[in-house]
């Protein structure tokens, strides 16, 4: 036996029921199976001899999220940095800075979320979710480096006390509870989460240089007066194609570097965990809209000049990307049906795409999207399974007919 499997084990029965720490079994249980694969098998039929259980699937997303991480926190030092001292200070002193800066916001959304499922976990008695692996470091890759430690304290709780403990616990939630604390945020407190200036650390504000601005390239699109060419405002903001790619760009955390979110997800798909149907939807939602939206909406460019932004940009500016490969696949609150799959990718791919395009009020897009189809996943599942039994039953038909 493994000398620290040895060790643990020797404490198990204070945690069991009449132990002195009875009441901290999920605690134990989950340090325990976090470390080791579970020795316990379902009592019943059918038995399905695999090693991937929900915590090794978490873990799987949590490796695929690492580019994301380190790359947002180089970012935010290196946003820091130049708005600071005017220059790059280096990789590793960009990644210093960007660290003190994120690295608390994801101890204090592990911390006080990790409150909260404990404390149901307790007076449920059963043992701790293995989603708030997930749940605790993508909330934090959807804020900015900027936001108050309060606020991402009081936005995890949200989420994952209305947003999935009320309904039972993972398994049970309808939305996203990492976009579910986002929302909440957007909407209670947007001065903190949304607007031009918010994206970058600036302590020495003062000794900024004029015209400088924090402001995103989704941001600055959407400012665009009506006439000019949107292409040009975003290039004297400082925003192009290739560095929207890369994602040396103010933003959220995690959500800046399309290559970073490239390779989460193509971990993802090779170790056959994210869902490549919703992936593939979406990017193709925000594609075809993107391209009818160039088509039909040219006219209307010149007194929206977001009109003119060809769908790839769509897919690299306002964490869209990030969205569809981590946020909607989901495999609690998306479509489950392989059909479903692709609907359910396709209709958040499309409606990011027209909120940024109709709504004024609201740049982002693919929050509002996700949660809106997170509530009609159930739908969906429901539609194709009811054409595949008509299907079914008009073949059986038949061929008792004939």
């Amino acid at each position: 036996m493994h000398p620290l499997l040895k060790a643990i084990q020797k404490t198990k029965p204070k945690y069991e029921e009449g132990g002195p720490l009875h009441k901290l079994w999920p605690v134990y249980e989950a340090g325990e199976t976090f470390l080791f694969t579970p020795d316990t098998v379902t009592s019943g039929a059918p038995h399905v001899r695999d090693p991937l259980d929900i915590k090794r699937y978490m873990i799987t997303v949590l490796y695929a999220l690492i580019p994301c991480i380190l790359f947002g926190m180089y970012n935010a030092g290196y946003q820091l940095n130049h708005a600071t001292a005017g220059a790059d200070t280096g990789f590793w002193n960009n990644l210093w800075q960007g660290a003190l800066r994120v690295m608390p916001i994801i101890i204090t959304s592990y911390a006080a979320g990790g409150f909260w499922e404990v404390l149901f976990a307790s007076v449920r008695k059963h043992e701790i979710n293995e989603g708030f692996l997930i749940t605790g470091i993508l909330f934090p890759l959807t804020l900015p480096p900027t936001i108050p430690l309060w606020q991402v304290a009081l936005g995890i709780s949200f989420g994952v006390v209305i947003g999935k403990e009320i309904f039972g616990g993972v398994g049970f939630n309808v939305l996203n509870p990492a976009l579910t604390a986002r929302c909440f945020l957007y909407f209670a407190y947007p001065g903190q989460i949304s607007g031009d200036k918010v994206w970058i650390a600036t302590p020495v504000a003062e000794k900024l240089a004029d015209g400088f601005s924090g402001a995103t390239a989704l941001s600055v699109a959407k400012a665009a007066p009506a006439g000019s060419n949107v292409f040009e405002h975003l290039a004297q903001a400082g925003h192009t194609l290739k560095s929207m790619v890369i994602g040396l760009e103010g933003g959220s955390i995690g959500e800046t570097s399309s290559i970073a979110v490239l390779v989460g997800a193509v971990l993802l798909i090779v170790a056959g965990v994210g869902a490549w149907r919703i992936m593939a939807g979406g990017v193709l939602g925000v594609t075809v809209i993107g391209s009818l939206v160039n088509l039909i909406g040219g006219p209307a460019a010149h007194a929206n000049p977001m009109f003119a932004l060809p769908f790839w940009y769509d897919l690299v500016m306002g964490g869209a990307l990030f969205g569809i490969v981590f946020m909607a696949t989901d495999p609690v609150s998306a479509a489950a049906t392989n059909a479903g799959k692709w609907i359910y990718g396709f209709l958040i791919g499309a409606l990011t795409v027209v909120i940024r395009m109709f709504n004024p009020a609201y740049p982002a897009g693919n929050m509002l999207a996700i949660l809106f189809m997170n509530v009609m996943a159930p739908l969906i599942d429901y539609i194709v399974l009811q054409v595949h039994i008509r299907g079914r039953r008009k073949y059986l038909e038949s061929f008792a007919r004939a």
